[in-house]
């Protein structure tokens, strides 16, 4: 009964954390050119692993672990979100937004900044799971 009800609080929690209300940055596009790009490891999905490691350790805070969007930040799993190219996240990732609190990751190496899209990826996993129940 007590292990019910900490799940039941504990999933009350996580909805209540989402950021159910982000609303896209409309200014805030990707050059045609950027978008355009290639993930030059999208044969190797494998490689997303190591892209969840950087999440954790780079995007969590706000994002989530799920990307379901902390704070004032993104909800990752969004079709607004997923359905941008490759090409297009990694500039994000690599420029950032200053004005709505997203900093600039260009400091991390390239391709470790398409593991990251990689793993952006896996999330659009989650959003079709929460649609199909």
């Amino acid at each position: 009964m007590t292990r019910t009800i900490f799940v039941c609080m504990l999933a009350v929690a996580l909805i209540s954390a989402q950021n159910t209300n982000y609303q896209p940055d409309k200014n805030w596009r990707a050059p045609d050119e950027a978008a355009a790009k290639k993930n030059p490891l999208a044969e190797k999905p494998e490689l997303a692993a190591g892209g969840k490691k950087l999440f954790k350790r780079n995007c969590v805070e706000c994002h989530g672990d799920s990307g379901q969007g902390l704070k004032k930040a993104a909800d990752l799993q969004l079709p607004i979100v997923q359905n941008q190219s490759d090409g297009a996240l990694f500039w994000k990732i690599t420029n950032g937004n200053p004005d709505r609190g997203m900093p600039s990751f260009s400091g991390i190496p390239e391709l470790q900044r398409w593991q990251l899209v990689l793993h952006l990826r896996t999330f659009k996993q989650i959003d079709t799971e929460k649609t199909q129940n």
